[in-house]
């Protein structure tokens, strides 16, 4: 048993620092000021992380992907807007959070959008059904050009 507990704890916090390296953001008006600075594209995902079975399938699928994280760091910035039911927020994030999901009419989870470095909506996906990671990335490439 203590040796499950310590697995879990070293890969709970692999997991974190995975995701702090992918440089995933929560504020809206700092990620669109370092698109515009580096001319990237905004990468949104609404998700609902601890609860969402297609949330997970595509955060485990296609956003830890060495493919995935390889096209971002070139080419998005990365934001996350999480809606989780067990995980601790701030009331702030969630206020945030619940915003940003009215501003751009989410109706399910996950929802992805990609927005230009102007906040101009480029892709919209609700959902996830399993593609793979090159085929998400090379979806997403196509946005670039």
């Amino acid at each position: 048993m203590k040796k499950l507990a310590l697995f879990l704890a070293v890969s709970f916090t692999a997991f974190q620092l995975s995701a702090a390296e992918a440089g995933w953001m929560t504020d809206f008006a700092k990620a669109q000021e370092k698109a515009k600075a580096e001319k990237k594209l905004v990468f949104m995902d609404f998700t609902g992380s601890d609860w969402c079975p297609p949330c997970k399938n595509l955060h485990k699928t296609v956003l830890v992907a060495p493919e995935f994280i390889a096209f971002a760091k070139d080419n998005l910035v990365l934001m996350e807007l999480d809606f989780p039911n067990n995980k601790p927020q701030s009331a702030e994030l969630k206020a945030a959070n619940q915003k940003l999901a009215q501003r751009f009419k989410v109706e399910g989870y996950p929802t992805v959008i990609v927005l230009d470095a102007n906040g101009k909506e480029l892709f919209r996906e609700v959902g996830y059904g399993g593609t793979p990671a090159k085929a998400y990335v090379a979806k997403l490439a196509k946005l670039k050009k």
